[in-house]
């Protein structure tokens, strides 16, 4: 089976901001971190068939298309509609009536290049956003217990909600074909010393197989 995107890129992202004011304070910080999440997002999406990004893996339909696709949606949300300043992206799965969870998975007749680029849109009208707004910023988040917040506080969010979904897409894609790690040029996973990784990983989750059983008995 052929995959249906290219492979990520090697190229080693620039170092995270110091968070003074010499290289953009924390909005620079809170930006990058962003930026950063999805881009790792996207490089999870990378190489695998059509089937495999649209395969739900988890009783509760956990696929990884859909949560490109819900990610992407809230982040444009949150830096435009509720700053005022409307992306005109069309989403019909928020509209009033949509299905529940319409806007974790993607349609039949929604093709992965549709939501890559509807992913591409929501980047750019965010970033767009962000550059125009201050940290301190005024938002209004209507479905919040607290509907005002700054734009600083949607920031860290949004942050917060990439990572969440990091974290399920990490899991989908190694049950999916065994890859993992934080990214193409930084996996952050242990490596056997004479490089038989597969055989070390074997062993490794055969001994905590081992204390778990222990611990049941």
């Amino acid at each position: 089976m052929t995959s249906m995107t290219p492979e990520a890129s090697v190229t080693p992202p620039p170092p995270a901001p110091s968070g003074t004011e010499t290289d953009g304070g924390l909005k620079a910080v809170l930006w990058y971190y962003l930026r950063g999440s999805r881009r790792d997002l996207r490089w999870k999406l990378e190489g695998i068939t059509e089937r495999q990004l649209r395969l739900p893996m988890t009783p509760t339909g956990t696929n990884l298309l859909g949560v490109l696709k819900h990610v992407a949606s809230v982040e444009a949300g949150y830096f435009t509609d509720c700053f005022g300043r409307p992306s005109g992206i069309a989403m019909p799965w928020f509209d009033d009536g949509a299905e529940p969870n319409a806007d974790m998975y993607a349609t039949a007749e929604e093709t992965v290049q549709d939501i890559l680029d509807l992913a591409d849109r929501c980047a750019a009208a965010s970033d767009a956003a962000i550059a125009d707004l201050d940290l301190d910023d005024v938002a209004t988040v209507p479905w919040w217990a607290q509907p005002r917040v700054t734009l600083g506080r949607l920031m860290v969010h949004m942050v917060e909600e990439y990572g969440r979904h990091l974290g399920h897409v990490d899991v989908v894609r190694e049950l999916l074909d065994g890859q993992a790690g934080l990214n193409p040029v930084a996996p952050n996973l242990p490596t056997a010393d004479d490089g038989a990784d597969a055989a070390w990983w074997q062993g490794y989750t055969e001994r905590l197989r081992r204390i778990a059983e222990a611990a049941q008995g």
